[in-house]
Protein backbone atom coordinates (compact mmCIF):
# COMPACT_ATOMS: atom_id res chain seq x y z
CA UNK A 1 0.00 0.00 0.00
CA UNK A 2 1.31 3.45 -0.81
CA UNK A 3 1.47 6.07 1.74
CA UNK A 4 0.30 9.02 0.51
CA UNK A 5 1.36 12.93 2.34
CA UNK A 6 -1.52 15.17 1.44
CA UNK A 7 -0.42 19.17 1.98
CA UNK A 8 -2.95 21.70 2.04
CA UNK A 9 -6.33 19.69 3.19
CA UNK A 10 -9.11 22.78 2.95
CA UNK A 11 -11.56 23.40 1.51
CA UNK A 12 -11.11 20.78 -2.06
CA UNK A 13 -7.67 19.17 -0.43
CA UNK A 14 -9.68 17.33 2.36
CA UNK A 15 -11.96 15.70 0.59
CA UNK A 16 -9.53 14.53 -2.16
CA UNK A 17 -7.19 12.94 0.69
CA UNK A 18 -10.31 11.47 2.01
CA UNK A 19 -11.40 9.95 -1.43
CA UNK A 20 -7.13 8.68 -1.31
CA UNK A 21 -7.69 6.97 1.66
CA UNK A 22 -10.05 4.57 1.03
CA UNK A 23 -7.17 2.66 -1.40
CA UNK A 24 -4.01 4.51 0.41
CA UNK A 25 -2.62 5.17 4.01
CA UNK A 26 -2.77 9.08 3.90
CA UNK A 27 -1.19 11.46 5.88
CA UNK A 28 -2.60 15.38 5.97
CA UNK A 29 -0.86 18.47 6.74
CA UNK A 30 -2.64 22.16 6.73
CA UNK A 31 -1.46 25.59 8.01
CA UNK A 32 -4.79 25.59 9.60
CA UNK A 33 -6.16 23.11 12.27
CA UNK A 34 -7.83 20.20 11.07
CA UNK A 35 -9.75 17.18 12.17
CA UNK A 36 -10.84 14.07 9.79
CA UNK A 37 -11.91 10.30 11.11
CA UNK A 38 -10.63 8.83 7.89
CA UNK A 39 -7.06 10.20 7.58
CA UNK A 40 -4.63 11.09 9.76
CA UNK A 41 -3.64 14.63 10.10
CA UNK A 42 0.21 15.46 11.78
CA UNK A 43 1.26 18.92 13.17
CA UNK A 44 4.32 19.26 10.97
CA UNK A 45 4.96 19.79 7.67
CA UNK A 46 8.04 17.28 8.18
CA UNK A 47 5.55 14.36 9.46
CA UNK A 48 3.47 14.22 5.90
CA UNK A 49 6.45 14.12 4.06
CA UNK A 50 9.74 11.88 5.49
CA UNK A 51 8.81 8.31 4.43
CA UNK A 52 5.70 9.05 2.14
CA UNK A 53 5.57 7.58 -1.64
CA UNK A 54 3.97 10.45 -3.08
CA UNK A 55 3.32 13.86 -1.64
CA UNK A 56 0.61 15.73 -3.06
CA UNK A 57 0.51 19.35 -2.67
CA UNK A 58 -2.81 21.70 -3.28
CA UNK A 59 -2.46 25.09 -1.83
CA UNK A 60 -3.78 28.54 -3.03
CA UNK A 61 -2.41 30.51 -5.76
CA UNK A 62 -4.78 33.31 -5.51
CA UNK A 63 -5.10 36.30 -6.88
CA UNK A 64 -5.98 39.47 -4.80
CA UNK A 65 -9.11 39.97 -3.17
CA UNK A 66 -10.85 42.62 -5.63
CA UNK A 67 -9.94 40.12 -8.55
CA UNK A 68 -12.67 36.95 -7.22
CA UNK A 69 -15.08 38.05 -9.44
CA UNK A 70 -18.37 39.36 -7.13
CA UNK A 71 -17.96 42.59 -8.61
CA UNK A 72 -16.97 43.64 -11.71
CA UNK A 73 -13.27 43.03 -12.77
CA UNK A 74 -12.83 43.36 -16.55
CA UNK A 75 -11.29 46.66 -16.12
CA UNK A 76 -8.82 45.94 -13.80
CA UNK A 77 -4.90 45.37 -15.36
CA UNK A 78 -3.80 42.13 -16.34
CA UNK A 79 -1.98 39.96 -13.33
CA UNK A 80 -1.15 36.39 -13.19
CA UNK A 81 -1.42 34.01 -10.32
CA UNK A 82 0.24 34.30 -7.24
CA UNK A 83 2.69 31.85 -6.55
CA UNK A 84 4.03 32.75 -3.25
CA UNK A 85 2.36 30.35 -1.04
CA UNK A 86 3.09 27.53 -3.67
CA UNK A 87 7.03 28.19 -3.31
CA UNK A 88 7.30 28.64 -0.26
CA UNK A 89 5.69 25.30 0.43
CA UNK A 90 7.87 23.33 -2.05
CA UNK A 91 10.83 24.77 -0.93
CA UNK A 92 9.94 23.37 2.90
CA UNK A 93 8.96 20.06 1.23
CA UNK A 94 12.43 19.96 -0.36
CA UNK A 95 14.22 19.78 2.91
CA UNK A 96 12.90 16.63 3.78
CA UNK A 97 12.48 14.70 0.51
CA UNK A 98 14.67 12.15 -1.21
CA UNK A 99 14.91 11.24 -5.03
CA UNK A 100 12.62 7.96 -4.72
CA UNK A 101 9.85 10.24 -3.80
CA UNK A 102 7.33 12.02 -5.84
CA UNK A 103 5.93 15.14 -5.67
CA UNK A 104 2.66 16.50 -7.62
CA UNK A 105 1.36 19.79 -7.33
CA UNK A 106 -2.40 20.06 -8.33
CA UNK A 107 -2.84 23.98 -8.16
CA UNK A 108 -3.59 25.97 -10.75
CA UNK A 109 -0.55 27.58 -12.51
CA UNK A 110 -0.22 29.28 -15.69
CA UNK A 111 1.71 27.79 -19.09
CA UNK A 112 5.30 28.10 -18.44
CA UNK A 113 5.56 28.27 -14.60
CA UNK A 114 6.39 24.97 -13.49
CA UNK A 115 9.49 24.97 -15.91
CA UNK A 116 9.90 28.67 -15.32
CA UNK A 117 9.43 29.24 -11.53
CA UNK A 118 8.58 26.38 -9.68
CA UNK A 119 10.61 23.39 -10.73
CA UNK A 120 13.23 25.14 -9.26
CA UNK A 121 11.69 25.03 -6.04
CA UNK A 122 11.86 20.30 -5.76
CA UNK A 123 15.58 20.21 -7.00
CA UNK A 124 15.65 16.61 -4.33
CA UNK A 125 12.53 14.79 -5.72
CA UNK A 126 10.58 13.37 -8.54
CA UNK A 127 8.17 16.11 -9.55
CA UNK A 128 4.69 16.18 -11.62
CA UNK A 129 2.12 18.61 -12.59
CA UNK A 130 -1.27 16.63 -11.59
CA UNK A 131 -3.96 19.52 -11.91
CA UNK A 132 -7.42 17.78 -10.61
CA UNK A 133 -11.15 19.01 -12.58
CA UNK A 134 -13.02 19.08 -9.08
CA UNK A 135 -15.77 21.73 -7.76
CA UNK A 136 -16.91 22.63 -4.82
CA UNK A 137 -20.12 20.81 -3.62
CA UNK A 138 -19.29 17.77 -5.54
CA UNK A 139 -15.63 17.11 -4.54
CA UNK A 140 -15.18 13.73 -3.59
CA UNK A 141 -17.56 12.62 -7.17
CA UNK A 142 -15.27 14.55 -9.20
CA UNK A 143 -12.92 13.39 -7.69
CA UNK A 144 -13.63 9.87 -8.64
CA UNK A 145 -15.74 10.61 -12.14
CA UNK A 146 -13.32 12.72 -13.60
CA UNK A 147 -13.42 13.48 -17.15
CA UNK A 148 -9.70 12.71 -17.78
CA UNK A 149 -6.69 12.44 -15.32
CA UNK A 150 -3.77 15.27 -16.61
CA UNK A 151 -0.14 14.53 -15.42
CA UNK A 152 2.37 16.72 -16.54
CA UNK A 153 6.24 15.09 -17.06
CA UNK A 154 9.35 17.06 -17.89
CA UNK A 155 9.55 15.09 -21.13
CA UNK A 156 5.90 14.32 -21.78
CA UNK A 157 6.71 10.87 -22.53
CA UNK A 158 4.24 7.97 -20.59
CA UNK A 159 7.58 7.67 -18.26
CA UNK A 160 7.41 5.80 -15.53
CA UNK A 161 6.74 8.74 -13.18
CA UNK A 162 3.46 9.03 -15.11
CA UNK A 163 2.88 5.34 -15.44
CA UNK A 164 3.52 5.21 -11.61
CA UNK A 165 0.83 7.76 -11.19
CA UNK A 166 -1.94 6.19 -13.73
CA UNK A 167 -1.78 2.94 -11.80
CA UNK A 168 -2.34 5.00 -8.64
CA UNK A 169 -4.96 6.40 -9.73
CA UNK A 170 -6.94 3.53 -11.29
CA UNK A 171 -8.51 1.52 -7.92
CA UNK A 172 -10.13 4.86 -7.15
CA UNK A 173 -11.51 5.67 -10.24
CA UNK A 174 -15.50 4.60 -10.74
CA UNK A 175 -15.66 5.82 -14.63
CA UNK A 176 -12.16 4.91 -16.10
CA UNK A 177 -11.32 8.04 -17.18
CA UNK A 178 -8.84 8.45 -20.01
CA UNK A 179 -5.34 9.76 -18.62
CA UNK A 180 -3.84 12.47 -20.86
CA UNK A 181 0.01 12.69 -20.00
CA UNK A 182 2.21 15.64 -21.44
CA UNK A 183 5.05 18.35 -20.98
CA UNK A 184 4.57 20.39 -17.61
CA UNK A 185 3.70 23.28 -20.11
CA UNK A 186 0.79 21.60 -21.71
CA UNK A 187 -0.90 19.84 -18.61
CA UNK A 188 -0.73 23.57 -17.61
CA UNK A 189 -2.25 24.72 -20.81
CA UNK A 190 -4.84 22.10 -20.51
CA UNK A 191 -6.69 22.96 -17.14
CA UNK A 192 -6.68 26.71 -17.31
CA UNK A 193 -7.99 26.72 -20.63
CA UNK A 194 -10.33 23.51 -19.82
CA UNK A 195 -11.86 25.88 -17.32
CA UNK A 196 -11.80 29.05 -19.28
CA UNK A 197 -13.77 26.69 -22.73
CA UNK A 198 -16.36 26.68 -19.70
CA UNK A 199 -16.55 30.26 -19.56
CA UNK A 200 -16.75 30.84 -22.55
CA UNK A 201 -19.15 28.16 -23.37
CA UNK A 202 -21.33 29.96 -20.53
CA UNK A 203 -20.99 33.34 -21.86
CA UNK A 204 -22.33 32.26 -25.32
CA UNK A 205 -25.35 30.42 -23.81
CA UNK A 206 -26.10 33.32 -21.67
CA UNK A 207 -25.75 35.44 -24.77
CA UNK A 208 -28.85 33.48 -26.07
CA UNK A 209 -30.53 34.39 -23.17
CA UNK A 210 -29.98 37.97 -23.83
CA UNK A 211 -30.95 37.72 -27.14
CA UNK A 212 -34.40 35.69 -25.78
CA UNK A 213 -35.01 38.77 -23.50
CA UNK A 214 -34.46 41.53 -26.04
CA UNK A 215 -36.00 40.27 -29.45
CA UNK A 216 -38.81 38.15 -27.95
CA UNK A 217 -41.12 35.40 -28.96
CA UNK A 218 -37.54 32.68 -27.73
CA UNK A 219 -37.61 30.40 -25.36
CA UNK A 220 -33.72 30.03 -24.93
CA UNK A 221 -33.78 26.25 -23.56
CA UNK A 222 -35.35 25.63 -27.08
CA UNK A 223 -32.34 27.09 -28.88
CA UNK A 224 -29.70 25.83 -26.33
CA UNK A 225 -31.13 22.10 -26.61
CA UNK A 226 -30.50 22.14 -30.19
CA UNK A 227 -27.06 23.18 -29.73
CA UNK A 228 -26.50 21.08 -26.71
CA UNK A 229 -27.26 17.47 -29.38
CA UNK A 230 -24.84 19.30 -31.71
CA UNK A 231 -22.13 17.08 -30.55
CA UNK A 232 -20.60 16.40 -34.45
CA UNK A 233 -19.17 19.75 -34.65
CA UNK A 234 -20.84 21.96 -31.89
CA UNK A 235 -20.27 20.93 -28.10
CA UNK A 236 -21.75 18.36 -25.50
CA UNK A 237 -24.95 18.98 -23.88
CA UNK A 238 -22.49 20.15 -20.03
CA UNK A 239 -22.82 23.99 -19.36
CA UNK A 240 -25.58 24.37 -21.75
CA UNK A 241 -28.65 25.60 -19.61
CA UNK A 242 -28.58 29.23 -19.35
CA UNK A 243 -28.92 31.16 -16.42
CA UNK A 244 -26.43 32.34 -14.11
CA UNK A 245 -23.16 33.54 -15.15
CA UNK A 246 -19.86 31.25 -14.57
CA UNK A 247 -18.76 31.76 -10.69
CA UNK A 248 -16.58 30.40 -8.07
CA UNK A 249 -12.96 30.75 -6.76
CA UNK A 250 -11.31 30.03 -9.90
CA UNK A 251 -13.14 30.63 -13.72
CA UNK A 252 -13.20 34.08 -13.03
CA UNK A 253 -9.40 34.27 -12.14
CA UNK A 254 -8.67 31.89 -15.11
CA UNK A 255 -9.63 34.10 -17.24
CA UNK A 256 -8.05 37.28 -15.92
CA UNK A 257 -4.90 34.90 -15.97
CA UNK A 258 -5.31 33.81 -19.40
CA UNK A 259 -5.63 37.69 -20.43
CA UNK A 260 -2.20 38.60 -18.39
CA UNK A 261 -0.83 35.46 -20.67
CA UNK A 262 -2.15 36.93 -23.43
CA UNK A 263 -0.51 40.28 -23.06
CA UNK A 264 2.77 38.50 -21.78
CA UNK A 265 3.00 36.40 -25.10
CA UNK A 266 2.37 39.45 -27.43
CA UNK A 267 -0.55 37.51 -29.39
CA UNK A 268 -2.35 40.43 -30.36
CA UNK A 269 -5.61 39.77 -29.35
CA UNK A 270 -7.44 38.71 -25.86
CA UNK A 271 -10.57 36.61 -26.12
CA UNK A 272 -10.22 36.60 -22.49
CA UNK A 273 -11.36 39.98 -21.82
CA UNK A 274 -13.87 39.47 -23.86
CA UNK A 275 -15.56 36.68 -21.73
CA UNK A 276 -15.20 38.77 -18.97
CA UNK A 277 -16.57 41.41 -20.01
CA UNK A 278 -19.42 39.52 -21.48
CA UNK A 279 -20.25 38.03 -18.19
CA UNK A 280 -20.39 41.59 -16.29
CA UNK A 281 -22.99 42.84 -18.92
CA UNK A 282 -25.29 39.94 -18.41
CA UNK A 283 -25.36 40.54 -14.68
CA UNK A 284 -25.89 43.58 -15.27
CA UNK A 285 -29.27 43.16 -18.04
CA UNK A 286 -30.35 40.30 -15.10
CA UNK A 287 -30.09 43.35 -12.87
CA UNK A 288 -32.22 45.65 -14.80
CA UNK A 289 -34.75 42.69 -15.32
CA UNK A 290 -34.63 42.25 -11.50
CA UNK A 291 -35.08 45.99 -11.19
CA UNK A 292 -38.30 46.83 -13.69
CA UNK A 293 -40.15 44.18 -11.47
CA UNK A 294 -39.26 46.47 -8.24
CA UNK A 295 -40.23 49.07 -10.15
CA UNK A 296 -43.44 48.20 -11.40
CA UNK A 297 -44.65 46.63 -8.11
CA UNK A 298 -43.01 48.83 -5.33
CA UNK A 299 -41.64 45.64 -4.16
CA UNK A 300 -38.12 45.08 -1.97
CA UNK A 301 -35.74 42.54 -3.52
CA UNK A 302 -34.25 39.27 -2.68
CA UNK A 303 -31.57 36.87 -4.35
CA UNK A 304 -32.15 33.41 -3.27
CA UNK A 305 -28.56 32.07 -2.99
CA UNK A 306 -25.66 34.42 -1.82
CA UNK A 307 -22.69 31.24 -2.31
CA UNK A 308 -21.44 31.09 -6.06
CA UNK A 309 -23.57 27.64 -5.69
CA UNK A 310 -26.04 25.51 -3.82
CA UNK A 311 -24.87 23.72 -1.07
CA UNK A 312 -21.94 25.29 -0.13
CA UNK A 313 -20.67 28.20 2.16
CA UNK A 314 -18.43 30.18 -0.69
CA UNK A 315 -19.19 33.61 -1.80
CA UNK A 316 -15.72 33.86 -4.04
CA UNK A 317 -16.77 34.77 -7.36
CA UNK A 318 -20.46 34.58 -6.20
CA UNK A 319 -22.89 36.13 -9.18
CA UNK A 320 -25.38 36.90 -7.19
CA UNK A 321 -23.01 38.99 -5.67
CA UNK A 322 -22.04 40.48 -8.71
CA UNK A 323 -25.96 41.00 -9.78
CA UNK A 324 -26.57 42.88 -6.73
CA UNK A 325 -23.24 44.99 -6.89
CA UNK A 326 -24.65 46.11 -10.56
CA UNK A 327 -28.54 46.17 -8.73
CA UNK A 328 -27.07 48.46 -5.44
CA UNK A 329 -25.03 50.84 -8.11
CA UNK A 330 -27.09 50.97 -10.61
CA UNK A 331 -30.10 51.76 -9.41
CA UNK A 332 -29.84 52.28 -5.57
CA UNK A 333 -31.35 48.92 -4.46
CA UNK A 334 -30.07 46.77 -1.89
CA UNK A 335 -30.81 43.31 -2.07
CA UNK A 336 -31.18 41.11 0.96
CA UNK A 337 -29.58 38.01 0.22
CA UNK A 338 -31.16 34.53 1.48
CA UNK A 339 -29.06 31.71 1.99
CA UNK A 340 -29.19 29.31 5.07
CA UNK A 341 -25.29 28.46 4.45
CA UNK A 342 -24.35 32.02 4.41
CA UNK A 343 -26.16 34.49 6.34
CA UNK A 344 -26.90 34.56 10.52
CA UNK A 345 -30.30 34.38 9.85
CA UNK A 346 -32.96 33.57 7.43
CA UNK A 347 -36.41 35.07 7.00
CA UNK A 348 -39.50 32.74 7.26
CA UNK A 349 -41.41 34.42 4.91
CA UNK A 350 -40.69 37.43 2.17
CA UNK A 351 -42.56 39.46 -0.16
CA UNK A 352 -40.98 40.91 -2.80
CA UNK A 353 -39.02 39.75 -6.34
CA UNK A 354 -37.12 37.11 -5.45
CA UNK A 355 -34.28 36.27 -7.70
CA UNK A 356 -34.18 32.38 -7.66
CA UNK A 357 -30.24 32.18 -8.14
CA UNK A 358 -29.29 29.10 -7.01
CA UNK A 359 -30.41 25.93 -8.54
CA UNK A 360 -29.44 22.34 -7.54
CA UNK A 361 -30.64 20.12 -10.44
CA UNK A 362 -28.84 22.65 -13.15
CA UNK A 363 -26.02 22.80 -11.10
CA UNK A 364 -25.38 18.93 -9.47
CA UNK A 365 -26.93 17.21 -12.52
CA UNK A 366 -24.26 16.14 -14.35
CA UNK A 367 -23.25 13.75 -10.83
CA UNK A 368 -26.50 12.33 -11.17
CA UNK A 369 -28.00 14.24 -8.64
CA UNK A 370 -31.85 14.61 -9.29
CA UNK A 371 -32.72 16.33 -6.02
CA UNK A 372 -34.89 19.75 -6.82
CA UNK A 373 -33.76 23.29 -5.68
CA UNK A 374 -35.97 23.73 -2.14
CA UNK A 375 -37.11 27.01 -1.53
CA UNK A 376 -35.22 28.86 1.51
CA UNK A 377 -38.22 30.34 2.98
CA UNK A 378 -41.67 30.99 2.07
CA UNK A 379 -42.52 33.31 -0.66
CA UNK A 380 -46.03 35.10 -0.12
CA UNK A 381 -48.57 36.31 -2.65
CA UNK A 382 -47.80 39.25 -4.31
CA UNK A 383 -44.33 38.74 -4.91
CA UNK A 384 -42.53 38.42 -8.36
CA UNK A 385 -40.63 35.21 -9.11
CA UNK A 386 -37.67 36.06 -11.50
CA UNK A 387 -36.10 32.60 -12.34
CA UNK A 388 -32.96 32.54 -14.93
CA UNK A 389 -33.42 28.98 -14.94
CA UNK A 390 -36.95 28.34 -15.97
CA UNK A 391 -37.60 25.35 -14.09
CA UNK A 392 -40.06 27.07 -11.42
CA UNK A 393 -43.45 26.13 -11.90
CA UNK A 394 -44.70 29.22 -13.51
CA UNK A 395 -48.78 28.97 -14.43
CA UNK A 396 -49.49 27.05 -10.75
CA UNK A 397 -48.19 30.23 -8.53
CA UNK A 398 -49.64 32.58 -11.07
CA UNK A 399 -53.23 30.97 -11.04
CA UNK A 400 -53.44 29.57 -7.47
CA UNK A 401 -50.52 32.27 -5.55
CA UNK A 402 -51.32 35.19 -6.76
CA UNK A 403 -47.27 35.08 -7.57
CA UNK A 404 -46.27 36.37 -10.39
CA UNK A 405 -43.21 34.04 -11.63
CA UNK A 406 -41.15 35.26 -14.80
CA UNK A 407 -38.95 32.71 -16.75
CA UNK A 408 -36.07 34.88 -17.44
CA UNK A 409 -34.65 33.82 -20.94
CA UNK A 410 -38.01 32.60 -22.59
CA UNK A 411 -40.09 35.55 -23.79
CA UNK A 412 -42.69 33.40 -26.36
CA UNK A 413 -45.96 34.74 -26.80
CA UNK A 414 -47.66 31.40 -26.65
Amino acid sequence: MKKVGFIGVGKLGMSCAEVMSTQYQVTGYDIYPRTSDRIKIVEWLNEAVVGQDIIFVAVQTPHEAEYGGSQPIAHLPNRDFDYTVVKNVLKQINAFVRPHQMVALISTVLPGTVRGELRECITNARFIYNPYLIAMGSVEWDMVNPEMVIIGTEDGTVTGDAQELIEFYQPLMQNNPRYEVGTWDEAECIKVFYNTFISAKLGIVNMIQDVAVKQGNINVDVVTSALAKSSMRVMGPKYMTAGLGDAGPCHPRDNIALRFLAEKLDLGYDLFDAIMVAREKQARLMAEAVMEQANIYALPVYIHGKAYKPDVAYTDGSYSLLVGWYLEREWGIVPQYIDPLTEATVPEEVCGVVLLAHNRGVTYGYTGEQEAQGLYCQILPGSVIVDPWRTFPKNLFADIQNIKVLHYGNTRLV
